[in-house]
Formats: structure tokens, sequence, C-alpha cells
């Protein structure tokens, strides 16, 4: 291959959206954006975004590509990109897949911190093999997932792409996303499922003041032990790609980071896939380098195997011609990216030679798919609910969940009553109309026979006179309208229109957003019907005035496409809340950031917030009694064995998950306050009792199995042990 058309394999410059546009017989053809760039490398590494539709990029149901159309615009491009150079290779095909298909048509699922309060990596998994088969059916290679991040911070708007604030949760759950994807040992690449490429390498979730992209302060060890655990989870499962993130850690960007892309990355870890920078990324290290072409050559040689939409590294092929060590970088990355290519059968094109598939099988392979993610998109939904508090009445009666055939009149109140988008997150794609119900609608469509009644605002109260329940919906939305303005990466730019999260909606104050505080005591004043608050949000919000206020208080995240019946069945019993919280809630939000496995604790330190933390990590009620009432624990050397029982005295059967919290002594650094060692899921019938039993290596049960002092104090459900290194 010549330079260029090398520097063409690793330049993934194009939007996607724009590469196709309708013929007049109402198909596809190439746009001239489009062939300009082919014919400008004789080929094309890969194309971002071909199918994606959202407010940035302008495609909707009037103008974008249906689900139905998908085979036919990548049957356009990959016969464009095979005819165009002299080898006939084909693009890989990118696109975003965070919590679902970000596609006119793709199944959504509940986003990261909502899937993370189910604890339940197997659900996760169902749903990303339903989502990669989805993406492969229309002819996708490469699917962009959010799992590495860990939520340290409630004020950075991303935090709903994390999989919670512990390191051990987010790997598990990075593991099942990569697995369910790629398939066991990536046996399912090429053949029903697709490539992952994981974002974002690493600590962007440490970022200082929770601003986005911004330095992550923090040094080696909690690097490894808090940041890195879902990286070397998504290794170990064999993930073929890794986004190298906007930040900095220590300085250095992570686009830049020889030690990170290179040393830790393949050299500790022998990986074998491909680095991709995120948006724009490799641009914004002009800002260090002091030019375009530094730039390029910083990222190249620190790692970075193909860009996102950069400029700079479109003059790769100038830099290598002048540098020997560019050009052998240079040929490095561009094997990297034909060897992942040749896994889809991309090297095997010659040029002219049709590349259409058979639209029939495929919308059939896709349709199967797309029933199967939807069926685990609704269960995950359900599982991702977390009941925080549940009041008694004067009867010993729980408030939830609602007695349905009490209820003659219900009153939904709240800016998100009615509102499907803030059910879904960010990067996601306009839904059919009709599709999704809002917790409202979900509501009025279980009780038929009841009266119910929606107010979005304060000036709205009135409409709880005379309920036998209300219902008030708060929270947060990452809902990206259409009018509002974009960053060149597809970020919102400054002020959003109604969004109070997701990308560019970094916050200062977590309190909930305009004026819900308020509203929530205006509803209280209104009734002395049992309030119920429903909170849709992304990010560990201040629910201070919601406990001091509702008797019941549910936390639903942003829960997806089928998050209002979800809802709607655990308020009335229906089905029963089983998830946990993936983070910390705070007390106050000038206490943030507060985590669950700081080294040092925050109580007591503010002399107006003796208690900053509201609610910690693990934390969730339920509608069934169970406890743990045993707790085992057998140390020998080299393991730990705990044996832990539970039972189960209500009367119905229960499945409840079983988190193992350890404080650790003994070692050379300060130990954190708590962490979590081991979780799992454990069914119980109706008045019975039922174990489990894990082995846990000593170098994770222990600070430091070596030393004498060491001291592992246990905590199962309030049951507690303490256990001691086996020596000898």
């Amino acid at each position: 291959m010549t330079i260029e058309e090398k520097a063409g394999q690793v330049n993934q410059r194009l939007y996607g959206w724009r590469a196709v546009e309708r013929d007049w017989r109402g198909g596809f053809r190439l746009t001239d954006y489009a062939r300009e760039e082919i014919d400008r490398w004789g080929g094309l590494g890969a194309l971002y975004g071909l199918f994606r539709a959202d407010a940035w990029s302008g495609r909707s149901w009037a103008n974008g590509i249906r689900p139905e159309e998908r085979a036919e615009a990548a049957a356009v491009v990959q016969e464009a990109v095979a005819a165009a150079g002299r080898h006939g290779i084909g693009a890989l095909l990118v696109e975003e897949a965070p919590h679902g298909h970000q596609a006119l048509g793709g199944t959504l699922l509940p986003v990261n911190l909502a899937v993370a309060a189910t604890w339940r990596p197997e659900s996760l998994a169902d749903a990303a093999r339903g989502v990669g088969a989805e993406l492969a059916a229309s002819g996708v290679h490469i699917a962009l997932v959010s799992a590495l991040d860990v939520l340290r911070d409630p004020r950075w708007g991303r935090g709903e792409e994390c999989y919670g604030e512990d390191p051990l949760l987010a790997a598990e759950l990075t593991r099942a996303v990569v697995e369910g994807m790629q398939g066991p040992a990536r046996s399912r690449v090429g053949d029903g499922g697709v490539a992952i490429v994981l974002k974002h390498l690493a600590a962007q979730g440490e970022a200082v003041g929770g601003r986005n992209g911004q330095s992550a302060h923090l040094g080696p060890h909690d690097l490894a032990e808090l940041h890195l655990p879902p990286v070397e989870a998504g290794l170990r499962a064999g993930a073929l790609g890794f986004m190298a993130a906007y930040n900095d850690i220590d300085g250095v960007p992570c686009c830049a980071n020889h030690d990170l892309l290179t040393t830790y990355l393949r050299g500790r870890h022998g990986f074998d896939g491909i680095v991709m920078a995120d948006g724009l990324a490799v641009d914004r290290l002009a800002g260090m380098t002091g030019d375009l072409p530094s730039a390029a050559r910083a990222a190249l040689l620190a790692g970075v195997d193909i860009s996102l939409w950069d400029e700079s590294f479109a003059g790769l092929a100038t830099l290598a011609a002048a540098d020997e060590q560019v050009a052998t970088a240079l040929d490095t990355a561009c094997r990297r990216v034909l060897t992942l290519k040749d896994r889809f059968g991309l090297l095997l094109a010659e040029p002219g030679r049709p590349v259409r598939s058979d639209p029939a099988r495929s919308i059939a392979r896709l349709t199967a798919a797309q029933e199967a993610t939807r069926a685990a998109s609704r269960r995950l939904a359900a599982e991702s609910l977390v009941l925080l508090k549940n009041d008694k009445d004067r009867a010993d009666t729980a408030t939830l969940p609602f007695d349905a055939a009490r209820l003659r009149r219900v009153a939904v109140v709240g800016p998100y009553a009615d509102d499907v988008p803030a059910l879904l997150g960010d990067y996601v794609p306009p839904l059919p109309a009709g599709s999704s119900r809002s917790v409202a609608e979900a509501l009025r469509a279980a009780l038929p026979g009841t009266e119910v009644t929606v107010g979005e605002s304060v000036d709205d109260v009135g409409t709880v006179a005379g309920a036998d329940a209300v219902v008030v919906v708060v929270g947060g939305t990452s809902h990206r309208s259409y009018d509002d303005a974009f960053a060149d990466n597809g970020a919102i730019a400054g002020r959003a229109g109604e969004a109070t999260g997701g990308e560019g909606v970094d916050l200062a104050d977590v309190s909930l957003p305009t004026g819900q505080d308020h509203l929530v005591r205006a509803v209280r004043e209104a009734t002395t019907a049992p309030v119920a608050a429903v909170v849709v949000s992304g990010r560990p919000h201040v629910l201070t005035g919601v406990f001091e206020h509702c008797e019941a208080v549910l936390w639903a995240g942003y829960p997806g496409p089928y998050g209002g019946e979800a809802v709607a069945d655990a308020l009335l019993g229906a089905a029963a809340p089983t998830g946990r919280l993936p983070m910390t809630l705070p007390r106050y939000p000038a206490a943030v950031p507060v985590r669950y496995n700081d080294r040092q604790s925050a109580a007591d330190c503010y002399r107006d917030a003796p208690e900053p933390v509201l609610l910690p990590f693990g934390f969730g009620l339920g509608y069934h009694d169970v406890a743990v009432v045993d707790l085992d624990a057998t140390v020998r050397p080299g393991a730990v064995d705990l044996t832990v029982t539970v039972a189960n005295r209500s009367r119905q059967p229960s499945s409840s998950v079983i988190p193992v919290f350890a404080h650790r002594t003994g070692g050379t650094r300060t130990p954190r306050i708590r962490e979590l060692l081991t979780f799992g899921w454990l069914d119980v019938e109706p008045g019975a009792t039922a174990e489990t039993t894990w082995t846990i290596p000593a170098a994770r049960a222990f600070a430091d199995p070596g030393a004498p002092a060491a001291v592992t104090e246990l905590d199962v459900g309030g049951v507690t042990r303490t256990i001691r290194p086996a020596h000898g």
C-alpha cells in the first residue's frame, strides 16, 4: 500500500449521516461529500454514524435511514469504497450504541447508571447480545459503548453513562457488555455480533469539579484501584477496541499517553485490537503540541490507531514521508485496522464486485434481534428500579405498593409526569410515535377504571385535591432538542434548552432543578393522600426535600422506553423493585463529591452539614421481608470462603442481591472506608432460607495478606465478621 492508502485506513473523518442521500427512485446514492473523501485515499478506513439519528445529526423519521433501509444504504457505501481503491478493501461501519443503537428503530436500553442499579450482569449480557445482533444485521462492524467511566462526581453531566461509582460493579458489567456484543472469546464477531470499542480510557469520571474532559487529579494507586478494573475486565473479555478519552492524567492527555495506550494496554496486557481517539480529541492536542501535525504525531506515537473526525490525522501521509518513526507507527496502526477488517471479510472484496446482501434476509435477522432486545430492555427497566423510602401508616401498611382496587382518582404531578424523552437519557434517536409510554400514560393504562389526572408545575398543584394517591415525578432529563446548539463533537453547547444532564451539561449544583423541591413541598401541603415520588435521573441529585415531604421514593434512573410501564408496575405491585443504588446520594449539594469508598469520611467535617450522605452506595429496600441471617467465613492460605444465609419471611418468593462489603486494614496506604468484595443474587422461597458461597482470593480479601496485622471487617446485610490472613 502507498503511504496515502495507509493514512486513509487510519482516518475516520466523515460524518456518516452525510454520506448518502436519496436518489430519484427513493433509494440511496453516495453524496459528493463522501465521494471526495473516499477518492482522496483510494478507499476508506472507517465511517462513523451512517445510521445515526438525533438532534445533532439532524436526522429524524422524516429524513433519516429507516431500519428496513439500512442494508441498502450500507451496500451503497461499501460498493463505492471497494471500487475506489486498488485493493478493494471495504470500510468499517462504526455506530454509537452506549445503551442501544442510536439509529431510527434502534432498540434502546436503560442508561448505564440504571443498568448498574440492577446489579445483574447476566441481564445486561442478554440485552447487549440483542443490540449486537441488531447492529450486525444492519451491516455494522463496530459499536462504540460507554463502560469504562466510573462515577466519582455527580456534577459531571455524563454520570448516566457510568456503571456507578464502584470499580468492581463497573468491571462486572463491562465484562457482560463485551461478552454480550462480541460473544465469549470473540465468538460472535463477524457472525451475528460486532466488535466493541469501550469508552473512555481512562479516568474521565475523575475530572476536577465534574467538568467534562478536564484534568483527572489522582495518583497511580487510585488510578489502578478505581478506574482500571473496568478496563482490565474488558481486556479479559476480549474487547477489540478502546477509545482514548479527552481528559489528561497528571497533565498528559489520554490521546497522547504512551504509558497508558502502549505500555499498559499492549505491553502489560497484550491487547491486540485498535485504539480509537474520541471525537476531535487528536486536534485538541494542538493546544499542547503547538500545531496539528505535531498533534497527529503525538497521538500516533502514543498508540492511537484511528482518529474520529480529526483534521490532523489527515496529514499523516506527509509526516510519514519525512519521519521514519511516524512511518513505522503508521504501518503498525494500519495493520491493526486491516486485521480487524479481516475479521469481517472486508479484505475479500474486489473492485466493482457488488456487496449487497439479501434485503429480505437482513430485515428478518434485524426483526428477530429487535424482538429479543426489546424483551431484554423491558426486563432491565423493571430490575433497575430502587425503592429508597416506604413509610408505613397508622395501620402498619406500607405506602407502596398502592392498592389498585381502592384507587378512584390518582394525581400524577411533576415536570416529567407525562414526558417520554425524560425516561431515555442521552445518545438516543427519536422514537416512533406512540411506541413508549410516560409514567402517567402507563398508570392510566394499568388503571382503566381510575381517573388519572396530570399536572406539570406548581401551578397545577390543585389537581391533587381529592386524589386517593399522588405520584410526583421529578429529577432531570438529557433530552436533546432539535433546536439546541451543539459543539463540534455533538455535545450540547452554551445554555441547554431543557436538558439538565448529558454530555455538555455539567452542573455546579446537583439540587433538583427548576424549583422541583418547591413543587414537592406544595404537593405535600395540598393533600392528605399518600405521596410517592418517582425520581427520573441520570446523576445523584440531592433528594433531601423529597424524603422530607414524600412517604415513598422510587429511583428510576433513565429506565428507557419501557420505563413508564416498569414504574407503574412497581407502584401498583405488579412487580417488586429489587434494585440497589449504584452510587452515593448526597444530602447537601455543596458536600459533593462524596463516595462510599473514599479513604476518609466526610461525616462531621462540615459544621453546617455534619452528615453529608443521604443514602449510601448499595442501598435498596423491597416489598418483601428478606434478611441476611448468617455469615460464615473460612480463611485458608490464598483464599477466603464466604457462605451467606438469607431468610425470606414474606409470603412471596424473593430474588435479592447480596453485596459483600469490607473494611481492610494492615496495608501500606490509608484504607478505604468500605469496599465491595463481591456480590450475587439469591432466590428464596416464601418462609424459607437459602445460602450462597463465594471464594475470594486473599489478595482481594486483605489489604496485604502477608502483613501480620492485616484485618478485614466483613459486612453482609448488617451481619459482620472479622477475618485475618492465614499464614503458613
